[in-house]
């Protein structure tokens, strides 16, 4: 079974002239991943090396091509999370960083706190030598044409975030079976400056435990950390649910107590895997014995060689 690697583009609703492209998108940030765990590497490294790849891809609300707040600024969020000893780094409304996950993995290996924020976060990865990048090159003309669409009086908020994808996230078993996960998103549509989702917060954008397995979720952020979904998720696998019953579980209950949509990839320590969505689509794909599978709507699973374009 090991090892594996499971990403997921964000769950929403992907219009058709842009779901090609998430595809693409996804299936490359796995196999990316996964020849990171073919030579050897940790779930971590993979995990950040796939989300990585997603943040550099503009098709994605990570990175480049993060959504813009009401001011028309990025504000990034991050999250990586290792299950060996429970290690956990976290950055949030980061300004000028091309890759905050691997910041935020900075913050893990580097620092002895768990999150860091703004610009104390900026200051930190000016410490460690981390490149700023102008805040130009993380705006794309779709994120910009959304967020002035947003700003008319008559627009619809929901109608708005149609079209851009969600979080971006990976999580990982390595071939000794050590499990991690990585979330990184640039938030919602039009938020207020120094709105924090649930990306950055431990048990709600992610959770690893080799004891249970991984989680990464993508969705409304503020209905995410109500439930705190991650460790939820989590919780119904320590209670003996397969990764695919328990995400299904935990989506459920969000939606039932808080009337949130959203999505997951999980896996447990023995490479099982699940990616389980209670919205219309979410871009996934995974990585696993020389093949990938992939899809975007439910019960939707493709698979191809892992060596095809």
């Amino acid at each position: 079974m090991l090892p594996v690697v499971v990403v997921h583009g964000g769950a929403g609703h992907i219009p058709k002239e842009r779901s090609d492209r998430s595809m693409e998108g996804v299936r490359s940030a796995a196999r990316a991943g996964y020849v990171v765990l073919q030579g050897g590497g940790s779930s971590m490294d993979a995990v950040v090396e796939a989300v990585t790849h997603l943040e550099n891809d503009p098709s994605f609300n990570a990175g480049c091509g993060s959504v813009l707040n009401t001011k028309g600024e990025v504000e990034m969020d991050a999250f990586v999370m290792d299950g060996k000893a429970l290690g956990s780094g976290a950055v949030s409304a980061v300004r000028n960083i091309a890759n905050p996950i691997q910041l935020a993995r900075l913050v893990m290996d580097k620092t002895n706190h768990l999150c860091l924020t703004a610009e104390g976060a900026s200051q930190f990865a000016r410490s460690m030598g981390v490149p700023e990048v102008p805040q130009e090159s993380l705006i794309t003309e779709y994120s910009r044409m959304r967020w002035k669409k947003n700003l008319a009086p008559d627009a619809n908020p929901v109608e708005c975030q149609i079209g851009k994808m969600g979080t971006v996230g990976a999580v990982a078993v390595d071939s000794e079976g050590n499990v991690a996960c990585a979330t990184s998103t640039g938030g919602i549509l039009n938020k207020m400056e120094g709105r924090v989702g649930d990306t950055p917060c431990i048990g709600c954008g992610g959770y690893a435990d080799n004891k249970m397995g991984a989680v990464s979720t993508t969705g409304h952020g503020e209905a995410i950390m109500k439930v705190v979904l991650a460790r939820l998720i989590l919780f119904h696998m320590e209670q003996g649910q397969s990764a695919e019953a328990a995400s299904d579980l935990g989506l459920a209950y969000m939606k039932s107590r808080v009337n949130g949509l959203g999505g997951v990839v999980t896996v447990d320590p023995q490479g099982h895997w699940a990616a389980c969505f209670s919205s219309l689509q979410m871009a996934w794909a995974a990585a696993q014995k020389d093949t990938v599978h992939y899809g975007l709507y439910k019960g939707e699973h493709f698979t191809q060689s892992i060596n095809d374009p």
